[in-house]
């Protein structure tokens, strides 16, 4: 897999000053203690309050830095990619923002973050320091192990910590409110392919139909393998393990954490699915779905759930500073509103007219009998379906004939640019309802049914894009509108053939699927479009 780096080694400092550098002027600051000791902290910090410090290896982000900022985390320590901080890392940054008030760690359980962490507390007391540590572990992958991985929802506990502390809350109340909701939190993760780390080979482990479960943040291989299942089937599995550890009755907070290149599209059905799964009435507040917590570019997310209770809610529903924190949000019903009705006078009754009936008719039976031959001439330039597409809208108007207000020409072409656009597809449809809408815009204003047409034209090409010499049927149908407007329809069909014949000589298309196609392909071949409109006009010519 591919990356944008410079030097593996310089990576995270980079991506370090990277953040320093776009995030709001006089927010956050770093240690001058680059590269071998990473510190980010707030730049404002007097040490009046209890200083939050968290942290851990790279690779996590917008974890841990980008959660440094009023409100949240006073610092954050960085180790290298998915590696622990030094002792001195964090005995740095304890020393940088900690005042008579004191200072909490949070610290995921891992092996390296709890030695080195704990090491560098010990030392900061030994140094008159007040410290205290929290460790979270709330990932239940293994349910029967003794120290569960600390994962995403580690992030409730900064959140809830970081409110108490911004409060003004002294260390013991601000770390028993942290110690008390690293308790009540449970998470779970599944993936469908391991991370890729900068500058180290890729290990594909899973067969294209598989996908991991209870992974941690880390690349490490999960709890058990999983086959390819939907979206909704892989939630479900999921909220059942959950929901197992849930209390029954009790109101939770719900982190759906993106591990870093799962698409927001499927990100947003991943949400939809999980608040409609066994715990979803259980779910009162949401953060995300969003990246907070990733595994570089693990294809992969995490649930994770906390009990609530009234304070915790105020904690999560208190607004911070950094930018990366996605607010908690209170789930509600989805809400459905009526669409606006329609801007238009009720659409005329049937009513008979044997001359707009005899061109329709004839309209329709040519575009009918021309679908193999168009389909034909299509097929050396697009995907070969022009004649079906034209003859499903020619079927369609035949069929709604009889319900059609002839007498009223502007009615009679609003209601053909509806069908159209209902029964033909792709663009074609499109464009023939917007010519025929437009002109029944422009009828009921000039009662001049060539002008009305040449206006329906004029929105077509505007939005369409095409125009006379870009092999189209406007080659055709722009020259047969001018002549009928000045003359009568033997003129314009005789134009409209001139307009196909035309096409012929054109190598190169500039609208369309024919765009894409080389001279060889279209030389001598008419357009599909120009040659139906050229055979329309010589059929309603016939018809004096």
């Amino acid at each position: 897999m591919k990356h944008f780096f410079n030097r593996r080694e310089s990576i995270v400092t980079e991506a370090l000053d990277g953040l320093l550098r776009t995030s709001p002027p006089g927010m956050l600051a770093r240690l001058d203690t680059y590269p071998d000791i990473k510190v980010v902290l707030r730049a404002d910090w007097d040490k009046s309050k209890v200083a939050v410090v968290s942290g851990g290896g790279a690779g996590h982000e917008p974890s841990h830095a980008g959660f440094v900022g009023r409100g949240l985390l006073t610092a954050a320590v960085s180790g290298e990619i998915f590696a622990s901080p030094s002792v001195e890392a964090v005995l740095a940054a304890i020393r940088a923002v900690t005042g008579a008030p004191g200072c909490l760690l949070i610290v995921k359980n891992y092996t390296g973050d709890r030695l080195n962490f704990g090491l560098a507390a010990e030392r900061a007391r030994a140094e008159g320091y007040d410290v205290e540590m929290v460790i979270v572990a709330d990932d239940i992958a293994l349910p029967e192990i003794d120290q569960p991985r600390g994962v995403a929802g580690t992030l409730f506990v900064h959140k809830i910590a970081g409110h108490h502390a911004e409060a003004g809350d002294d260390l013991v109340a601000v770390a028993t409110a942290a110690r008390a909701a690293a308790a009540d939190i449970v998470s779970l993760g599944v993936s469908l392919a391991s991370c890729s780390i900068p500058g180290q080979a890729h290990e594909a482990r899973l067969g294209a139909n598989e996908g991991e479960l209870g992974l941690g943040i880390h690349g490490e291989p999960g709890v058990e393998r999983i086959p390819l299942l939907a979206a909704e089937a892989i939630t479900a599995l999921m909220a059942d393990r959950l929901a197992a550890r849930l209390a029954p009755g009790a109101d939770y907070a719900l982190l759906i954490n993106n591990l870093g290149a799962v698409p927001p599209l499927e990100m947003s059905l991943i949400a939809d699915a999980v608040l409609r799964s066994v715990f979803g009435r259980q779910v009162k507040l949401v953060i995300g779905p969003a990246a907070l917590m990733t595994a570089l570019n693990m294809n992969g997310f995490s649930l994770s759930l906390l009990r609530l209770d009234a304070a915790r809610e105020r904690a999560l529903g208190a607004s911070v500073e950094p930018l990366a924190w996605r607010p908690a949000v209170e789930i509600g019903e989805v809400l459905v509103l009526p669409p606006p009705a329609t801007r238009r006078e009720a659409d005329p009754a049937a009513s008979p007219d044997a001359a707009s009936e005899a061109v329709i008719r004839a309209a329709c039976a040519t575009l009918i009998s021309l679908e193999e031959e168009l389909n034909r001439l299509d097929a050396r330039a697009g995907d070969g379906d022009t004649g079906s597409t034209v003859a499903t809208g020619a079927r369609a108007v035949e069929a709604r004939l009889a319900a059609l207000p002839l007498a009223d020409s502007a009615a009679t072409l609003h209601a053909l640019g509806e069908t159209l656009g209902q029964a033909m597809g792709g663009s074609s449809g499109v464009l023939m309802s917007i010519f025929f809408t437009a002109s029944a815009k422009a009828m009921r204003e000039t009662a001049d049914l060539p002008l009305a047409l040449l206006a329906g034209l004029d929105r077509m090409t505007f939005y369409g894009g095409a125009g006379l010499g870009a092999r189209t049927l406007v080659d055709s149908l722009e020259p047969a509108l001018k002549a009928l407007s000045k003359g009568s329809l033997a003129d314009a069909a005789q134009a409209a053939h001139q307009g196909a014949e035309a096409t012929k000589a054109m190598t190169r298309a500039r609208a369309g699927r024919a765009s894409y196609v080389g001279a060889r392909d279209l030389e001598g071949s008419p357009d599909p479009g120009a040659f139906a409109v050229a055979r329309v006009f010589e059929a309603l010519a016939r018809l004096g």
